[in-house]
């Protein structure tokens, strides 16, 4: 091979390997200018004008819940954790999930006819043949926590209660919620139905961004009808903490024996947003609320200049 042609094959080569670096890192920056998705944080905040400061000397809580996470919503910082990652049951707080994907899935005035007799657990007391809208159920199903409406929304899917239970966990997929999976629709205990707080936090944040959600679940009491008016569900939110403490608007409470007490809670107070998913209490709305008192009297919100 003459000197020329060794030159011509090292510079084809050299051109091959430019080209190769600058095509790669042209990829990588295509890549990281993508738009951020919403769905890889808790939220989506946008301007954060202050972020929370703990003040010294200030004692952190000892609480009997088994899980616990609190997020300031505006800033993403997190206030307060407590094992946020352990596996544990979610029991009726499974609910905020049906919500979403009857929502996602069905029309409000969609008219479901009610298949399952009597349902274990909390129920609105449906009966067979009863004929009742998808808002309806979803009332019952978030205010008064009612299984047989969970059970309802379920059947309802076209591909039945299985159905509807796979897409609940294709949801949770999507939300990257990584620690979750759904057995059934209301959230009695089962092998393999599993949750965390962090993923219930995450979980609750995005039910709320749904308006119809955030008005049900801040109902403290209201009565709903069957198609045809001619029979009563009364609906009292079995929430406690809902219209008692200062700023609560409510989400989802959780209850089986061996889950023991279950509470996500949305907080608006002094124009901070807040929420407080705690698992496996011994005492679910007296540790909530003593969570709450302490982040606003431990926390300040200190304004971030720009």
């Amino acid at each position: 091979m003459s000197i020329l042609q060794s030159l011509q094959k090292d510079l084809l080569f050299l051109s091959m390997l430019c080209f190769f670096i600058v095509v790669t890192t042209t990829f990588s920056l295509v890549e990281s200018l993508k738009p951020i998705d919403p769905y890889d944080f808790y939220f989506y905040a946008g301007d954060v004008s202050a972020m929370p400061v703990l003040q010294e000397g200030k004692n952190v809580p000892i609480l009997t819940a088994q899980g616990v996470i609190a997020v300031d919503l505006d800033s993403a910082v997190i206030l307060y954790e407590k094992n946020p990652d352990l596996k544990l049951l979610p029991a009726s707080t499974t609910k905020m999930m049906t919500a979403l994907v009857a929502m996602e899935l069905y029309n409000l005035n969609d008219v479901v006819t009610v298949t399952n007799g009597k349902v274990a657990g909390q129920n609105m007391k449906l009966y067979p043949g009863e004929k009742i809208s998808v808002y309806n159920l979803l009332q019952g199903l978030l205010i008064f926590s009612a299984n047989d409406a969970a059970e309802a929304l379920a059947n309802h899917h076209p591909l039945g209660r299985a159905g509807f239970v796979e897409a609940m966990n294709q949801k949770a997929r999507s939300l990257s919620l990584t620690n979750t999976h759904f057995v059934n629709p209301s959230g009695l205990e089962d092998t393999g139905h599993v949750s965390t707080a962090r993923d219930l936090l995450r979980l609750s944040e995005v039910c709320m961004r749904n308006p119809v959600f955030a008005e049900i679940v801040g109902t403290k009491q209201t009565v709903v009808f069957n198609q045809e008016n001619t029979y009563k569900h009364y609906l009292t939110n079995v929430n406690e903490l809902l219209g008692t403490v200062e700023g609560v608007r409510g989400i989802k409470t959780g209850w089986t024996e061996n889950a023991r007490e279950n509470l996500v809670t949305y907080v608006n107070r002094d124009g901070k947003n807040i929420i407080i998913a705690l698992l496996g209490s011994q005492d679910r709305f007296e540790e909530t609320e003593k969570l709450i008192d302490w982040i606003f009297d431990s926390y300040t919100w200190e304004k971030i200049d720009y």
